[in-house]
């Protein structure tokens, strides 16, 4: 459940984060690398990589925090589901 929910979160803030925080959460999250094939592939010490995912996580959880835009994601989702009628103008809006 946690590494579904930090993706979700990387989707919606993942461009607030640096590009090496990104390269390195991409890398780890989604290419399913380990810390170490992730601090060889970025010639850096796997404590590094450790340090910039908790970083990243901790950035992605500040900003849903704050913004809520998951929880306002969720929110839509549902209503799309309970009112089939307005669906397509709620997909619309998550789009962006």
């Amino acid at each position: 459940m946690e590494r579904l929910y930090l993706n979700e979160l990387y989707d919606i803030y993942g461009s607030l984060l640096t590009e090496k925080q990104r390269k390195n959460f991409e890398e780890y999250y989604f290419d399913d690398l380990s810390l170490g094939e992730v601090s060889e592939n970025n010639e850096v010490s796997r404590n590094a990589i450790h340090k910039s995912l908790k970083e990243s996580v901790e950035k992605l959880e500040w900003y849903e925090k704050n913004l809520k835009l998951y929880e306002i994601r969720k929110k839509l989702k549902k209503l799309s589901e309970e009112y089939p009628e307005i669906k397509e103008k709620i997909e619309r809006i998550m789009e962006g």
